[in-house]
């Protein structure tokens, strides 16, 4: 069994136990990972502290060397770890590399930069100088879907503001999170900078929210979960960021592009098996060309080749867990149950072996049905006619308790930014503009609070202070 990382070392977990790494392609255990204890939390946090003052104090550009070298480590290992996670979460070998491995690489890269080039304590307003100071100790929560890509949103950027962290990982998938620390450890980032505890979010998830030496929690997840984190930070009156759920809503007007429009949609609905908290798995088309638009969405979920993650044909990997895909299913069945008709895809098992659920598109959704409302987290598209117009698609899009992310389709990008305008949503893609990792990455409404990536996921890790001259 793998050891903790605490204090610049690998260590045994306090608890004896471990927790299971399950290839979601093969079902068979591949890994043994620590269930941390709550002593593992305490030594975790105590490292933390006992490290804050020197790496609070060490210089931006400084911090930034150290992120520098364990992003290009990172790139250099990009095959290993691409490995890795299309081992411990299925995501095709492609996706693997260049979604879940070499972005999250740039994601760190670009916290190298931004430590060396921001301006913690040059701005001025009338007669007080403002700084910016590192929040302190940092508790990352992180989740099973892109399991290097939000741990480094989250950690790059603390680090980069000169906080020390402790990193919970999903414990469904947790193996680039190991690789991760052993390259921060090879690079020199000074003991106790950053921790990791593998295990259970009820036993170390909790313990770290809830710690009084932790003063901010980082956690991606459910919106479910995030309001116990939100509820158990609120006792500490600890700062809160949360990454939650999504149902984005992919708005297609009369006048686009409609074959390029939907293709694209359900390449987004479809990546990393549909588990993407910001997939547009909603898709919003006039009636004039909603039939058009379903037919073009199953000749599109056709291409979709379920499979191997390693085999170069497969463009669907399995779901992450027998309990993910029971989830999934269930949606489908309940899909059907509510009226939507069922274009193709289903819930029969399309391999003897793995987790997998066939690319899913649903027509003759209405606005309220269960599987337009709620996030799936699986390769299910559901396809909404309107009739009314604009206001009609915005309505429909808006009318859900998420608001993550979200695309339009038009004539021309003026329209589409307008529309783009109206969507109550964190970020929007126009006519298939494509995403930014240096751009704010967050919601409104139930998708969470805060933001991630660029210098907007930079402050969030940064107290204001004003001294007046």
């Amino acid at each position: 069994m793998r050891h903790l990382y605490l204090n610049g070392a690998w260590q045994p977990s306090a608890s004896g136990e471990g927790i299971d790494v399950v290839n979601p392609a093969t079902e068979e255990t591949v890994d043994r990972v620590p269930a941390g204890a709550a002593a593992d939390v305490e030594a975790a946090v105590a490292a933390a502290r006992a490290a804050l003052p020197a790496w609070s104090g060490t210089a931006p550009a400084d911090r930034g060397k150290v992120l520098a070298a364990a992003a290009d480590l990172i790139r250099q290992r990009s095959d290993q770890i691409a490995r890795i996670i299309a081992t411990d979460m299925g995501a095709p070998y492609g996706v693997a590399m260049k979604v879940q491995t070499l972005m999250p690489a740039g994601v760190l890269a670009s916290y190298a930069e931004l430590a060396a080039a921001y301006d913690f304590e040059g701005e001025r307003v009338g007669n007080s100088r403002i700084f910016r100071e590192p929040v302190g100790v940092v508790a990352a929560i992180t989740p099973w879907n892109y399991p290097l890509h939000q741990i480094l949103c989250k950690v790059g950027p603390a680090l980069a503001a000169g906080c020390t962290v402790v990193l919970k990982p999903s414990e469904v998938a947790p193996l680039a999170a190991f690789a991760l620390a052993g390259i921060f450890d090879e690079v020199g980032l000074p003991a106790g900078v950053f921790n990791m505890v593998s295990g259970y979010g009820p036993t170390i998830g909790e313990a770290l929210v809830s710690h009084p030496d932790v003063d901010m929690v980082s956690f991606t997840g459910s919106t479910r979960a995030g309001r116990r984190v939100a509820a158990l930070a609120a006792e500490g009156v600890k700062r809160v960021a949360l990454e939650l759920g999504g149902k984005s809503a992919s708005v297609i007007l009369p006048d686009a592009d409609l074959a390029t429009a939907v293709k694209v949609t359900v390449a987004n609905a479809f990546l990393n098996s549909g588990q993407t908290c910001s997939a547009w798995s909603r898709m919003i088309v006039h009636r004039d060309r909603y039939d058009e638009a379903v037919e073009l969405a199953a000749r599109a979920a056709a291409k979709y080749t379920v499979g191997d993650p390693f085999d170069e044909s497969t463009r669907l990997g399995p779901l992450v867990s027998a309990a993910q895909r029971d989830r999934v299913v269930r949606y489908i069945n309940r899909g059907q149950e509510e009226g939507a008709r069922l274009i193709t895809g289903g819930v029969d098992r399309p391999l003897e072996r793995g987790f997998y659920v066939e690319p899913t598109v649903f027509a003759g959704v209405e606005p309220g049905m269960v599987i337009e409302q709620e996030e799936i987290f699986g390769p299910v598209l559901a396809a909404i006619p309107y009739t009314r117009g604009e206001d009609e698609a915005v309505a429909i899009a808006n009318g859900t308790p998420y608001g993550l992310a979200g695309a339009v389709w038009a004539g021309t990008e003026e329209q589409g930014v307008a529309v783009a305008r109206r969507l109550r949503t964190g970020q929007v893609s126009v006519n298939g503009g494509q995403f930014n990792p240096r751009a704010p990455f967050g919601g409104y409404k139930q998708s969470g609070l805060g933001r991630e990536l660029g210098v907007f996921g930079l402050e969030e890790y940064l107290e204001v202070k004003s001294v007046q001259l």
